[in-house]
């Protein structure tokens, strides 16, 4: 702003405080030029100052705000840091007390443990102290004992000094009154006790086995009587066609065919021996491999009857013959397997008991022999109060190795234990399959109740048949061991060799001696001889007494 502005301003301003004088405008107009400048100068003086005045008064009052504020500040400040300090001293002195009443608590703590301790150890001195004097007490009785003992080894060793030498003169005299020697007289002596033994021996073993045998039989043959006839089977034997009726000789000539090439592709076809011999009206078919020999027989039948005979016809009729076969041996498992009522049966073992069918044991159609064991075990597991479902099934898969082709080495409780695990059976019925002849150890009750079947199934009449020249074997096998204990003079096998009775010298054996050569002879019997069922053996001991009057 100019000065001429500034002057006009502060006499505008001073025009309106004196009551609003309306001249000053047209005076100023009418100032030259110099009063102009010099009004100026001294209302810019007056600014100036006025100026000053103001900003001095400005600043004294914030300065004194100021000064009272930064005094009340520091008085707050103070204060605060006063509060402060004395809060942590609280803090300080509740920290401390409080590490104190721990420090106090550990105190009293260790305090208690080490007067529990020093009470423990007390009691643990004189509970040592007590055993030290009965230590000392015990050792002072040792000594007096060891004492003793000295005394009456001294004693004893004085008696048997004295003893052996009047042993010894006894021993003289008794050599010089019987005239025998120590060697004579011990031989005696041992005889003496051997026969006494043998005696007392004769008779614990008769009490034992009569007591057994009064609590076992009974029970024994009720549930066996109880199976038996429960189950109600043909006691007819199947046999195996082995020759084949032809109608006429001249049928002969052409199964052997020109240059005998028709029964070459008979047997290079079926696996069989033809035997074309002078027997009229038949020809034979063998092989041990029964299901070759159905086929074999069957094919034969059929060619006979169609007439046709040639290679390619007997290969398309064996061919055809042994895809019927199959099919019946499947049938045959499955038929099996449902009378039996068993369930969950792997395919390739049913198919394993349908080849049974074509299986015979001494003339006994192996497939009818297992099902037969399986009731039979099933009727005596549930006399016995097992699981009678289980033993069905050990008892009917209990031959199943014989299903087994002979390019399969092993005996058939093995080969069909194996096979059994292969298709899934578990555990007790491969150990009644392994174990049915004892060749490995029972682990399950339902092995020896297999074992048990087995036996009544083979030794009932008409189960089985045997070669003549085998039956008169085994009879003269089983006399032949009842003759070779001592103390025997005859021996007869009876009933079918079902039973041995043996006769004895009542002068050497007497009626205890005679139960210990029946038990022996039944053992060696087990041992040596393969036989179905059981065999029987009787010891008969006589004593006659003849006189005559005159």
């Amino acid at each position: 702003m100019s000065a001429a502005t500034s002057l006009y301003s502060c006499l505008a301003v001073s025009g309106s405080g004196q009551g609003g004088l309306g001249f000053i405008p047209t005076l100023a107009f009418e100032f030259d030029f110099t009063s102009a400048i010099l009004g100026g100068a001294v209302a810019l003086i007056v600014g100036v100052l006025a100026g000053f005045a103001f900003a001095k008064a400005v600043t004294g009052q914030s300065l004194s705000r100021a000064k009272s504020e930064a005094a009340e500040i520091t008085r707050r400040a103070q204060d605060d840091a006063k509060s402060a300090v004395q809060r942590a001293e609280l803090d300080a002195e509740k920290r401390n007390l409080d590490k104190k009443e721990k420090l106090e608590q550990e105190w009293n703590t260790q305090r208690e443990k080490l007067r529990s301790d020093e009470q423990r150890l007390g009691k643990l001195q004189d509970s040592i102290e007590r055993k030290l004097e009965d230590l000392t007490r015990k050792e002072q009785q040792l000594d007096k004992q060891v004492e003793a003992s000295k005394t009456r080894e001294a004693a004893m060793a004085k008696r048997e000094g004295e003893l052996t030498e009047i042993i010894g003169e006894q021993k003289a005299k008794l050599l010089t009154i019987s005239g025998m020697s120590i060697e004579e007289a011990k031989a005696l002596l041992l005889q003496r006790v051997e026969d006494d033994s043998r005696q007392e021996m004769s008779k614990v073993v008769r009490k034992v086995i009569d007591e057994a045998d009064s609590h076992a039989k009974e029970k024994a043959r009720e549930i066996t009587l109880m199976a038996i006839q429960r189950y109600a089977a043909e006691h007819t034997a199947e046999s195996t066609v082995r020759a084949v009726p032809i109608p006429s000789d001249d049928m002969k000539g052409r199964i052997i065919g020109r240059e005998g090439r028709n029964i070459r592709a008979i047997e290079k076809a079926t696996g069989v021996d033809i035997i074309v011999d002078d027997t009229p009206g038949v020809i034979v078919v063998s092989c041990f491999d029964k299901v070759r020999q159905a086929v074999a027989v069957e094919s034969l039948q059929r060619l006979i009857a169609d007439g046709r005979m040639h290679p390619a016809r007997i290969e398309e009729v064996v061919e055809k013959v042994r895809s019927e076969i199959d099919e019946r041996i499947v049938k045959y498992g499955k038929d099996a397997m449902m009378e039996i009522n068993l369930r969950g049966v792997h395919p390739k073992v049913s198919e394993a008991m349908g080849k049974l069918h074509f299986r015979t044991s001494y003339g006994q159609n192996v497939l009818r022999h297992s099902m037969e064991v399986g009731f039979i075990s099933q009727l005596i597991a549930d006399q016995l109060g097992f699981d009678g479902t289980l033993a069905r099934r050990c008892g009917f898969l209990h031959d199943i190795g014989k299903a087994m082709d002979q390019d399969v080495e092993g005996t058939h409780p093995k080969l069909g234990m194996d096979f059994a695990k292969m298709y899934g059976e578990k555990e007790p019925v491969l150990n009644a399959i392994g174990g049915h002849h004892g060749d490995i150890p029972a682990t399950s009750f339902y092995t020896p109740i297999v074992m048990a079947a087995d036996a009544i199934s083979s030794a009932r009449p008409g189960a089985r048949r045997d070669s003549l020249e085998k039956y008169i074997q085994r009879l003269e096998q089983l006399q032949d061991i009842a003759l070779g204990h001592t103390g025997v003079n005859e021996a007869y096998a009876i009933q079918a060799g079902r039973e041995v009775r043996v006769m004895v010298d009542a002068r050497k054996v007497s009626d205890d001696e005679s139960m210990l050569i029946a038990a022996s002879i039944a053992k060696k019997v087990s041992e040596e001889m393969t036989f179905p069922g059981e065999i029987k053996v009787t010891v008969l001991r006589e004593t006659r007494a003849v006189e005559f009057a005159r």
